[in-house]
């Protein structure tokens, strides 16, 4: 499994249960329509945590390379209803960082060839 993580703030003057409604609505489109396997919606608590990394947390869990790439191309044809989800969610965030992480170890390791 590949985990998807994007951190961000909302902009300013944005409400965070309304926009959080907003993220499941598209999110939940891209599960509904197997772009994505799941996600998950966190919000930093009392404030512990790098201030670099944003109030919010969205990871989206996908089975591979593949299937991000697939969900990626999707999205970027900017049509349809996912058009809409997507800048019902986009427009109002700020501060953006994102990085990609595994499941470790993967079935694609070797574990028989360690080296010490």
């Amino acid at each position: 499994m590949d985990l998807y993580h994007i951190f961000f703030d909302l902009k300013p003057g944005e409400r965070d249960l309304p926009f959080v409604e907003r993220v499941h609505t598209y999110l939940g489109h891209l599960v509904s329509e197997q772009k994505i396997q799941s996600y998950r919606v966190t919000r930093r608590k009392l404030g512990l945590g790098p201030a670099a990394l944003g109030e919010f947390h969205v990871i989206i869990e996908v089975n591979d390379l593949a299937e991000l790439d697939d969900a990626f191309r999707y999205v970027a044809k900017r049509s349809g209803a996912v058009e809409g989800f997507h800048a019902a969610v986009n427009q109002f965030v700020t501060n953006l960082t994102f990085a990609l992480y595994r499941d470790f170890p993967d079935a694609f390791r070797d574990a028989g060839n360690e080296q010490f």
